[in-house]
């Protein structure tokens, strides 16, 4: 039996070498780049969890804002509440009853004297004219 030889060619054991090496290069690069990519997006949905939090916050704020002025509709609403309010005001008054106004106090005669002109006090300092 005849053994073969086999020869090896000189950019073969190059070959053997580099593909493997190039195959676990690129292997890499991609797990890498798999691993970046799904942390940004973990941050960005913790980013948006918080928001949504946030937003139901507010809508919750909103509803019961919104539920306390609708109460505040239905009070406006009622006879009761515009019959008050008018008599608050002295616009209404049930029989038998009276309407008390206070009105301020009259302007005192000091305004009046200093309404007048130069000439004028001058002429009453004199006796002039009155």
């Amino acid at each position: 039996m005849m053994k073969k030889k086999f020869k090896r060619k000189r950019g073969e054991s190059i070959h053997n070498i580099f593909f493997p090496a190039l195959l676990g290069l690129l292997f890499l690069i991609i797990v890498s780049f798999l691993i970046i990519s799904n942390w940004k997006i973990n941050k960005k949905r913790d980013e948006l969890d918080e928001r949504i939090f946030q937003l139901r916050q507010e809508v919750q704020v909103l509803e019961e804002r919104n539920e306390q002025l609708n109460a505040g509709v239905s009070q406006t609403l009622e006879i009761d509440y515009s019959e008050e309010v008018l008599r608050e005001k002295g616009l209404y008054k049930k029989k038998g009853e009276e309407v008390v106004v206070i009105l301020p106090p009259e302007e005192e005669e000091e305004t009046q004297e200093e309404e007048k002109s130069i000439w004028e006090k001058i002429l009453g300092k004199l006796k002039l004219r009155d």
